[in-house]
């Protein structure tokens, strides 16, 4: 298992037993780790986002700390769309998109059809248009199809 894993299970199961809510030490984590705290704050840029349904806080110096908070469906209410683009304009990238799919499966509230379903549909493959009219048509879609599954609007 590559140390990125490793580090990104640990927070993982901290957050676990913890009831989805921690703050860790960066130092202490690189120290456990026998890493560099830029690989810490590697595996929370990539692992720990709002697509995944994570809010991250960090303060530098002194070690730093970093509070982690793992947000549930309800808390994806209309004024509070984590992880999803919040004005009109903003996109969303395949593998933000894929992130988010992939959260909603593992909490199982999508099935594993509906997942590849969903992330064949928003494939830039499939997609026409520069990179930027993809992510927002892609943001167009996602938000449309997770709002039809839990009809965000009406909470």
């Amino acid at each position: 298992m590559r140390m990125t894993d490793l580090i990104a299970e640990f927070i993982g199961d901290v957050l676990r037993k913890t009831d989805g809510n921690a703050e860790l030490q960066r130092a202490e984590l690189a120290s456990r780790f026998n890493c560099v705290p830029s690989q810490i704050n590697y595996v929370i840029a990539t692992r720990f986002t709002p697509e995944h349904g994570y809010i991250v806080e960090s303060r530098r110096g002194g070690g730093g700390y970093l509070k982690i908070i793992k947000l549930t469906l309800n808390e994806l209410s209309a004024d509070n769309r984590a992880g999803f683009p919040q004005a009109e304009g903003e996109g969303i990238s395949q593998g933000e998109a894929e992130g988010l799919l992939r959260r909603l499966r593992d909490e199982g509230l999508v099935t594993g059809r509906e997942y590849l379903l969903l992330r064949a549909l928003l494939d830039r493959q499939v997609l026409e248009g520069d990179r930027r009219e993809q992510d927002l048509l892609r943001a167009r879609l996602l938000w449309t199809a997770i709002n039809t599954l839990f009809r965000l609007d009406a909470q």
